[in-house]
């Protein structure tokens, strides 16, 4: 089995959750990334982030030769298969669901219980069982049932097994035919147990997954990895309130050896507006309305709203640097909450005012106090685009006016408009909707460089090229065919082009971003390509790039943030939402295509 220093590719992992946790699965059957009862809480296994010190809990065959992994078919159930000289083994890995829980629904449907069962299909081995918890852990009781006191961890667990243990690291021979059941729970560890029969709570966990997954339209290209984007971005889906998180993980490197190392187990805004727009079109508009709801009435936001929040909505922990871990591949520093939370990004009027306008949409409701602070984030809107932020990418150094930011701006102008006009609300929507049709205007103007041949990442003279302009069609600022789109998107496509269909965000010599260090090529902005040329009627070479880009997935149909040109290995935090969200909205904007629609993102589109 092939390693990095020590560590499995990120691509060799696949991610099982409930709704409010999750973990990584490796090939060689070790979860080394693991927080439990919540996405943000202290990691119990990160063995990714440093494998002598994070923790694991491995369940393999010793002398491991060959492994690879599936999912049970429309299911976030995941299966590893494992070869030794003498047998071969089959792990199956899930977070089990309340037989009666409904995905669609509100509330928790996992029942804190992390459910490992290995199976030996062939031969015989000697499997090996070791549950190390970062910081290390006591255990007590057993050899069936054990409590396990975590040094890192405020609470304790239990592990129960179908077979006497002999601790933290036991060595169990199994020959063909037999099966070994472990399961650990965190929810009530000493209370009534996680059910007997570790099968039977598969079996109900599966069951619960293919009927909330059969909703997941299939009129699309690649309708498979559809809907295991689907899956993947509902593990993102924190269930009891609707909030969406970016990633299951924290501090995976953009760039190996670096320090473009983030926390993503929070919940932006932006991230999740693109969420909710893909999960409405593919037959999933539950999800939709409940991060709506989320957005606008539980996350903590009064004169101005954050980047992001943790999914209760309020502020995420301070961003920290853990002196203990060495890093993903040495990828230091290890980081622990986001310090782009107190950043500056005006492109946040638009992202909730185009919540609000999705929830109109819906059928949902505005209560005149909610409608009171949306008119506010509209007027602040009003000068905000041409003062200086920190932009869609986060910056660490002084703000800019960035092209983006403004474009959000003009959104949030839009949108106020249009839900004043649509639900009769007190404002002022010609003021509003005039406001906004100037705006597009100047940016047209303003962000143009004629020697560059395109629109820029920052008002005025001076910006370098930036892969966030291709959301403008996407966001309705601009029309993807209009003149000035259609070579920004030439311009784009040559200049940060990474071979392969893959696009750079921007090259850090020309766009400085308090980092200055390379990075991989960023999934969703080839998505937006794809959009773009679809409405510029170039839809061969769409359907074209469209595949290409489907092709980077991992054997379980997971995508990452970027992906390093020079070799294809995965880069940042993984599997990234936003990645699953680009492949699903390409694949319903190509599926309309394949109907004789007018192409989307287009003139005609908008207003033909």
């Amino acid at each position: 089995m092939h390693r990095h220093e020590g560590y499995l590719p990120i691509a060799e992992h696949g991610l099982i959750g409930d709704g409010r946790g999750s973990a990584l699965v490796g090939h060689d059957g070790a979860i080394t990334f693991m927080c439990v009862p919540r996405f943000d809480s202290p990691p119990l296994f990160c063995a990714l982030l440093d494998r002598h010190r994070g923790g694991r809990f491995l369940v393999a065959p010793r002398d491991l030769r060959h492994s690879f992994q599936r999912y049970v078919e429309d299911t976030a159930v995941l299966v590893t298969y494992m070869r030794t000289l003498t047998g071969t083994v089959e792990l199956t890995d899930a977070f089990a669901l309340h037989p009666a829980a409904r995905l669609e629904e509100s509330g928790r449907p996992g029942a804190g219980v992390l459910l490992r069962t290995a199976r030996v299909t062939h031969g015989e081995v000697d499997l090996d069982v070791t549950l190390h918890p970062r910081g290390g852990a006591h255990l007590t009781g057993g050899p069936y049932r054990w409590r396990v006191d975590c040094a890192h961890r405020r609470f304790s667990l239990g592990l129960t097994c179908s077979h006497p243990l002999t601790g933290s690291d036991s060595t169990l021979h199994m020959r063909a035919g037999e099966r070994l059941s472990l399961t650990l729970d965190w929810e009530q560890p000493f209370g009534p147990g996680p059910p007997d029969d570790a099968q039977t709570a598969l079996a109900q966990t599966e069951r619960v997954w293919r009927r909330w997954s059969s909703r997941v339209v299939t009129a699309v290209p690649q309708p498979p990895l559809v809907r295991r984007s689907a899956i993947t971005l509902k593990l993102l889906d924190h269930m009891d309130n609707g909030a969406i998180v970016a990633a299951p993980t924290s501090s995976l490197p953009e760039c190996v050896n670096g320090t473009r190392n983030w926390d993503y187990r929070y919940t932006w805004v932006r991230d999740a507006a693109y969420t909710v727009f893909a999960l409405r079109r593919i037959g999933l508009p539950q999800e939709a309305g409940r991060f709506l709801r989320w957005a606008l009435n539980t996350a903590q936001w009064q004169d101005r709203p954050r980047v992001l929040y943790d999914v209760d909505g309020h502020a995420p922990a301070p961003e920290t640097i853990d002196p203990e871990l060495s890093g993903y591949r040495a990828s230091a520093p290890v980081r622990w909450g986001n310090a782009a939370s107190g950043q500056i990004q005006h492109d946040v009027y638009g992202e909730i005012l185009d919540c609000a306008f999705q929830w109109s949409a819906t059928g949902g409701t505005l209560a005149p106090e909610l409608w009171e602070r949306l008119a506010g984030l509209a007027h602040k809107a009003r000068t905000a685009w041409n003062t200086p932020d920190h932009g869609i990418w986060e910056v660490r150094t002084p703000g800019r006016p960035f092209t983006y930011s403004a474009a959000m701006c003009q959104v949030a102008l839009d949108r106020a408009a249009r839900l004043s006009r649509r639900l009769d609300l007190p404002g002022e929507a010609d003021t509003w909707a005039k406001e906004a049709r100037r705006l597009t205007e100047h940016i047209l103007n303003a962000a143009w460089d004629a020697e560059a041949g395109a629109l820029t990442e920052h008002l005025g003279a001076g910006g370098a090229l930036d892969s966030s302009l291709l959301a403008l069609p996407l966001r309705r600022v601009v029309p993807a065919d209009h003149p000035r789109m259609v070579a920004t998107t030439r311009a784009i496509s040559e200049r940060l082009g990474a071979g392969g269909g893959l696009l750079y965000r921007y090259l850090p010599e020309h766009s400085p971003d308090g980092i200055g260090q390379p990075e991989g090529a960023f999934l969703l902005c080839s998505f937006w390509l794809v959009d773009n040329l679809v409405g510029q009627g170039r839809v061969e070479e769409a359907h074209e790039l469209f595949d290409q880009l489907c092709s980077y997935a991992n054997d379980l149909g997971l995508l990452p943030e970027q992906i390093d040109p020079a070799t294809g290995i995965f880069l940042g935090n993984f599997p990234q939402g936003l990645s699953h969200v680009g492949l699903v909205s390409s694949a319903i904007v190509l599926g309309r295509t394949l109907h004789g629609a007018r192409p989307e993102l287009s003139t005609q589109a908008w207003f033909g």
